[in-house]
């Protein structure tokens, strides 16, 4: 029986744009044995992957003590397969019949497209997700019963300058969710890591009980769980972008500062929207002040809107039409 280890990020939206690529091993090698290594973060959602021996949290640790404990952990181990999107030390040095490494991309390219060349795949398989019975059940007993097809929003994210304002974050919602949105009645379900909890305090305000409080409250595995049942996402370039694309969720991100050809939701039904603000100027004002507020202002609140109103008419369409069996939901154009 083969081993296979998969090195992968400590970020939480890098991970899961690594699934992809770790699918296809499972696909490619069913019944091997599966190590993977991770940020302590992601690692949920890596804990129900098929073929999973091993889920090692890789917490940092000074001196880079981290890799040295990942390497006492593997080096007893012969792989018949190494795969490295870390590019690190243990990769090298770990026994194995077969390596493989992340490397820089010579041309810009979507990180899914990126990881898929580690293995020289084409078309690059999308990220999925393993969402386990336990991350169900939470989701159950945090979304009230009885709850319809709701938005979820994700206001906050890992830096200051990539969050859109929270007060658009308010209006957006109650506009999409108020009569004569398309989403009318619906529960709006904030999302928002718990460091992050207070930064989300002023959507939740003002939603009041149309709100359901979903910050802090979840791992990732549960807040994918969470995603998978709502009828649209909008927040910024963060994790939760990624999860909720990854759960088949139409998903909309908000970009300033950040990359969107790179880090854009992957899949036919992600949409992005971009800073009116040409993105050099937002780089160079983060350069001169990289405490510089006001990145995003330049994402205007009727463009999201629309946007998420055309996503949402496509994808409802589409669904119907795969219900019928007319058409896939494949056949909607991504944004690239």
């Amino acid at each position: 029986m083969s081993r296979i280890l998969f090195i992968t990020s400590n970020r939480l939206g890098d991970a899961v744009l690594s699934t992809g690529l770790l699918g296809h091993l499972t696909d490619a090698h069913p019944g091997a044995r599966l190590t993977v290594a991770c940020g302590p973060l992601p690692a949920p959602l890596f804990r129900s992957v098929p073929g999973l021996e091993r889920l090692i949290p890789l917490a940092k640790r000074s001196y880079a003590r981290h890799w040295l404990r990942l390497w006492l952990e593997c080096v007893g181990t012969r792989w018949d397969l190494v795969v490295d999107l870390r590019n690190s030390a243990v990769g090298r040095l770990v026994p194995a019949r077969r390596r493989a490494f992340h490397a820089k991309a010579a041309r810009p390219m979507h990180k899914v497209e990126e990881n898929a060349a580690v293995l020289g795949l084409s078309p690059p398989p999308a990220p999925r997700l393993w969402i386990d019975r336990e991350a169900r059940r939470q989701a159950d007993a945090l979304i009230p019963a009885g709850t319809g097809p709701f938005l979820a929003i994700g206001p906050t994210a890992n830096w200051l300058g990539k969050e859109w304002p929270a007060e658009r974050f308010a209006r957006l919602a109650l506009r999409l969710t108020g009569e004569g949105g398309p989403l009318a009645g619906a529960r709006v379900a904030v999302l928002a890591a718990g460091p992050e909890r207070d930064r989300a305090q002023p959507v939740l305000a003002a939603l009041g009980p149309r709100a359901i409080d979903l910050t802090g409250r979840t791992d990732p595995m549960a807040a994918a769980a969470c995603l998978e049942r709502a009828a649209l996402y909008v927040g910024n370039d963060s994790g939760l972008m990624h999860i909720a694309a990854a759960a088949g969720v139409p998903t909309v991100g908000l970009f300033g500062p950040g990359y969107p050809a790179i880090y854009g939701p992957w899949g036919p039904r992600g949409r992005v929207v971009v800073s009116s603000v040409p993105q050099p100027e937002l780089l160079a004002r983060v350069t001169a002040d990289p405490n510089a507020r006001g990145l995003m202002d330049g994402v205007d609140e009727d463009r999201v809107d629309e946007t998420a109103t055309a996503l949402l008419s496509e994808t409802h369409r589409t669904c119907d039409q795969f219900a019928s069996g007319s058409s896939t939901p494949a056949e909607l154009p991504p944004l690239r």
